[in-house]
């Protein structure tokens, strides 16, 4: 009597305790699920020459005629600062950032002009609203231009959601300890700087959210390059 009430206890304590009866060995393995890929572009492409060198700003001379170099933005004939544009043709700070899809990091100084460096974070509002611009500028002037963002004072996970919901696909440098902004001595974003084929800051802009027209004004204005409607 005593085998047989032990037989019926003991399947009734296992089923209570959680086990199976072919153990362990039954329970699934988990599967690790593999990361989101990165919305935007390696940055191997940010130190190779622009396929098309930015062509020098004219200025017509209305007595003769002719067209005579612009004197570079933000500087005198002499070569020295303007007031109102501190740091224009300065070269880009000595600084070396990761790239937020991995590979070598990429040291500011290598990067080959002209270019636009897009300073932002996914919390900034204004930053959000001007992304898409910077997204259709990259679109427009490939081939003669180089649009590179920098994400700062943010998560990779919140910075890789916004570029994925933005549709921002240009190569992206991130910046959690705000560097680049110690270096340029600012503190707002979003900040935008224009960067000529030698390498120098032409202007900083930091008036808040760029539109389309403002960003292709900018570029023509200090780079001398066209942007494509």
């Amino acid at each position: 009597m005593n085998r047989r009430l032990a037989a019926l206890l003991v399947p009734a304590l296992l089923a209570l305790a959680g086990c199976t009866a072919t153990g362990p060995e039954s329970v699934p393995t988990p599967v690790a699920r593999p990361e989101r890929p990165s919305p935007f572009a390696d940055c191997a492409t940010l130190t190779r020459a622009v396929g098309a060198s930015a062509p020098t700003p004219a200025t017509a001379d209305t007595a003769t005629g002719t067209a005579t170099p612009a004197t570079p933005t933000g500087t005198t004939a002499t070569g020295t600062a303007v007031p109102g544009d501190q740091g224009a043709g300065a070269l880009l700070p000595e600084l070396t950032l990761s790239c937020f899809t991995g590979g070598a990091p990429v040291a500011l100084r290598d990067v080959r002009g002209p270019a636009v460096v897009n300073l932002w974070a996914s919390w900034c509002p204004p930053c959000r609203k001007e992304l898409p611009a910077f997204q259709r500028l990259s679109e427009r002037t490939a081939g003669t231009l180089q649009v590179i963002g920098v994400n700062s004072r943010d998560s990779r996970s919140a910075a890789q959601s916004i570029g994925e919901d933005f549709g921002v696909r240009f190569p992206m440098l991130f910046d959690q300890g705000e560097a680049l902004q110690r270096e340029l001595g600012r503190n707002a974003i979003p900040l935008t700087l224009l960067v000529d084929a030698q390498g120098r800051v032409r202007h900083t802009d930091a008036t808040g959210a760029l539109d389309d027209a403002r960003l292709a004004a900018l570029v023509r204005q200090h780079l001398g390059v066209q942007v494509q409607p």
